[in-house]
C-alpha cells in the first residue's frame, strides 16, 4: 500500500474511515478482498492477498482488529532476505498479544522499512509504528495521512486526501455518498508540481510519477493496483462496517466494486468512543 487517510473518531456518525491505494507491479498475482487464514488454525481475516510473498497490505479480524502497512521509500536497495512485510499484518490480526509485546517482536524481526497502522478496538488500542522511528505512537482522534514515509509527512497526495477526507466527511450524509467522495479522491492522477515533491532518493521522472494519488507509469508495469475503504457507520446506535474494494487493470480499467458488510463490528465495544484507543509506552 502505498496512500492511506485515516479518520479515527473524528466524526460521530463515521467514528472509522478508511481510505487507501495500493500501488503495486502488474505482474506480482494478487488475489483480491476475500476471507483466508495465513495459517492452518488461524481465524479467517478479511483482506486482499498477495500471492508472490504471501500476507497483505490491508486487513480487518473478526473480533476487532485492523491493520494496514505502507513500504518506506528509500534509495538502498531493500534487503532481499528480509522477511516479508506482507506478513505483519495477519500476524497481528490473528495474534493474542498486546500491542507493546507484538511490536517488540515485530521491531527484531529484520524487515525492510515499513509503516504499519495497526488497532484492538475491543483492546483499547490503536498505534503507528515504523522500523525507522524510534518507538510507536498511540493515534488519538483525528485525522492521519500515510504515504512511503512517517505518519502526516506532508507529501501533496498525503495532504490533499486529507483535505478530502475531512470535506466529504462534513459534507456527505450517506455510505454511498462517502464512498463516492473517497474513491473518486483516490483516482485523482493530478501530479505535484516540481517545487513541492519530496526528494527520496529516486530520479526526478519517478517522484513525479509517485506524487499522484492514483498512479501509473507510460509502460503499464507498475501502478494503483487497487483503492480500498473501510467505512463505520451508526445505524440505530449499532456499528455497521463496510469494506469496499475497487481493482484496477494496467491500463487503468476498474473492475466492480467488491463490498462486504460486517454488521456488529468490531462488536460490543463502542467504537465512537475511539479516544479509549492508546498504544502503551515502550
Amino acid at each position: 500500500m502505498c496512500l492511506v487517510a485515516l479518520a479515527l473518531g473524528a466524526d460521530a456518525r463515521f467514528p472509522l474511515v478508511i481510505a487507501s491505494n495500493r500501488d503495486e507491479f502488474f505482474k506480482r498475482p494478487t488475489a483480491s478482498l476475500g476471507w483466508w487464514s495465513a495459517q492452518a488454525g488461524d481465524a479467517p481475516v478479511l483482506a486482499g492477498r498477495d500471492l508472490d510473498a504471501g500476507g497483505t497490505w490491508l486487513g480487518l479480524s473478526a473480533h476487532g482488529r485492523f491493520a494496514l502497512l505502507t513500504n518506506v521509500r528509500s534509495p538502498v536497495p531493500a534487503d532481499a532476505q528480509a522477511p516479508t512485510r506482507g506478513g505483519i499484518v495477519p500476524e497481528w490480526l490473528c495474534t493474542p498479544e498486546s500491542a507493546d509485546r507484538f511490536w517488540i517482536r515485530t521491531a527484531l524481526a529484520g524487515h525492510n522499512g515499513f509503516n504499519l497502522i495497526a488497532a484492538d478496538i475491543p483492546g483499547g488500542e490503536c498505534f503507528w509504528a515504523s522500523n525507522t522511528a524510534a518507538h510507536p505512537q498511540r493515534l488519538l482522534p483525528g485525522i492521519y495521512g500515510l504515504s512511503n514515509a512517517g505518519l502526516d509527512t506532508p507529501w501533496p497526495k498525503v495532504d490533499a486526501l486529507k483535505a478530502r477526507l475531512r470535506t466529504s466527511l462534513a459534507e456527505t450524509k450517506s455510505v454511498d455518498d462517502l464512498a463516492l467522495h473517497l474513491f473518486d479522491a483516490l483516482a485523482d492522477r493530478a501530479i505535484a508540481l516540481d517545487h513541492a515533491l519530496p526528494s527520496t532518493g529516486v530520479p526526478l521522472a519517478w517522484e513525479r510519477r509517485l506524487s499522484a494519488a492514483f498512479i501509473g507509469t507510460p509502460d503499464r508495469s507498475y501502478g494503483t493496483r487497487c483503492s480500498t475503504l473501510v467505512i463505520t457507520e451508526y445505524r440505530n446506535d449499532q456499528p455497521v462496517t463496510h469494506v469496499m474494494e475497487r481493482s484496477f487493470d494496467a491500463e487503468g480499467q476498474a473492475s466492480p466494486v467488491q463490498h462486504t458488510v460486517l454488521r456488529d463490528w468490531p462488536g460490543a465495544y463502542n467504537v465512537r468512543d475511539i479516544s479509549m484507543c492508546a498504544m502503551p509506552a515502550s
